[in-house]
C-alpha cells in the first residue's frame, strides 16, 4: 500500500469522524432548507442531515476524481 492510499484513508476518517461526532452531540430536529431543489423546507435531525451532505460530497468527489479510463503515457501506436 502507498503512503497516499494511506494518507487519503486516514483523511476521510478522520472527516467521517467528524461529522459522525458532529451528529452524535446534534441530535434535536432541524429545518434545511434548500430551495433549488426542494419546495418545502426538511426537518429531519440534525445528525441524518449531516451525514447526507457528507455522503453526496464523497460520492461527487468519487465521481470527479473516477478517471476517464483513457491512456496514460503508453507507447504510441505507428
Amino acid at each position: 500500500m502507498s503512503f497516499k492510499v494511506l494518507l487519503r484513508s486516514v483523511v476521510f476518517l478522520a472527516i467521517l469522524f467528524a461529522v459522525l461526532y458532529a451528529g452524535i452531540h446534534n441530535t434535536k430536529e432541524i429545518e434545511f432548507s434548500f430551495p433549488l431543489l426542494f419546495q418545502k423546507d426538511i426537518r429531519q435531525s440534525a445528525a441524518l442531515i449531516y451525514f447526507c451532505i457528507f455522503a453526496i460530497g464523497v460520492l461527487g468527489g468519487t465521481v470527479l476524481t473516477a478517471g476517464g479510463g483513457g491512456r496514460r503515457g503508453g507507447s504510441k501506436d505507428k
